[in-house]
């Protein structure tokens, strides 16, 4: 399919989608979002990609929603739309593992898409912030929900009620971002971090990205149970036998995805 605002390149079992509206610094509208969730949903669909890596530019992640969009529109008019639901809805059932790789500017709904990926792993020079109070509304696609549960109550009120950014060691001090890397170095750290996963059973992979993920929906007791069963039915896949006999015969594991 030929897209107007990414790029999508597959490439050694990796799915790289780069967020392409340079005039707008990424800013997401209807057409990149469409476009988005049509790119992730055909990666997962894809039996050869394994990974899927989300990035932007240089200079902007994405710099959030795109207020020409919405400027005009009234409560109906977001409300009976349901504004922006269907399509995070979309990339939020995306299974296999997505790596936000950010750098410069990610904001609004910029900062809140990198949160919807499996974890961050930012520039030197990134930035993060939810500064919709400055336009007079808040957050809206996680912004004070994943914040929260990334970086705890007094970060996020703090970031959504004066609309101060993060910059990239703030951010992985708060456990915003896993880790940090010199922006020349940005592609080359998540790609590899995306070519690690790939060598792993997708059935293990996809496994562990729903435990970690209920971990946010239940309590502990729930959670922990759910986790536990997850890795009892492990042990009826070839993968788990592949895995501890290579192990233990000193040899890389060849898993098989069974």
């Amino acid at each position: 399919m030929a897209y107007e605002t990414i790029i999508v390149d597959v490439e050694d079992h990796i799915a790289l989608i780069r967020l392409n509206r340079p005039d707008a610094l990424n800013a997401l509208n209807a057409q990149l979002l469409g476009e988005l969730v049509t790119a992730l949903q055909a990666a997962q669909a894809n039996e050869k990609v394994r990974c899927i890596v989300l990035t932007g530019s240089e200079k902007a992640f994405a710099a959030g929603a795109d207020i020409g969009m919405m400027s005009e529109q009234s409560f109906v008019d977001v409300f009976m739309g349901d504004l922006f639901t269907e399509e995070t809805d979309a990339i939020c059932r995306i299974r296999k593992p997505i790596i936000a790789a950010v750098s410069g500017y990610a904001l609004g709904g910029g900062c809140e898409l990198a949160m919807m990926c499996d974890f961050i792993i930012a520039s030197d020079t990134a930035k993060f912030g939810q500064p919709e109070i400055n336009l007079g509304v808040m957050a809206g696609i996680g912004g004070t929900q994943r914040l929260t549960r990334a970086v705890g109550k007094a970060k996020a009120m703090d970031m959504n009620l004066t609309g101060r950014f993060m910059d990239a060691a703030e951010a992985e001090r708060a456990g915003l971002v896993s880790r940090i890397v010199p922006a020349k170095e940005l592609m080359k750290e998540a790609m590899g971090a995306a070519q690690k996963i790939a060598e792993k059973s997708m059935v293990t992979v996809i496994a562990i990205k729903e435990s970690v993920n209920r971990s946010f929906e239940t309590t502990l007791r729930e959670g922990v149970l759910f986790e536990r069963r997850v890795f009892h039915s492990l042990f009826a896949t070839e993968d788990q036998k592949e895995g501890m006999a290579a192990f233990l015969e000193k040899r890389t594991a060849q898993f098989r995805d069974k």
